[in-house]
């Protein structure tokens, strides 16, 4: 079930219950820049086959910075 999440949540996932973070930016702005061991799932092009990689018994945060 989705949720907002703040800075602290998200470092308490990452560091205690091996969350896994993906970011949704598009190709340019995540080779520009992108979080440590974040998983490139751009927004535009997730599907089944994407995300296929994912545990989806970890949490799972999704992030981006940029609205569309």
């Amino acid at each position: 079930m989705p949720k907002s999440a703040d800075r602290n949540l998200v470092q308490e996932l990452l560091e205690q219950r091996d969350a896994q973070l993906a970011e949704v930016l598009p190709h340019e702005e995540y080779e520009d820049e992108h979080l440590p061991d974040a998983v490139h799932l751009p927004l535009r092009e997730i599907d089944a086959d994407s995300t296929a990689g994912l545990d989806r018994g970890r949490p799972i945060i999704v992030y981006c910075w940029d609205f569309l």
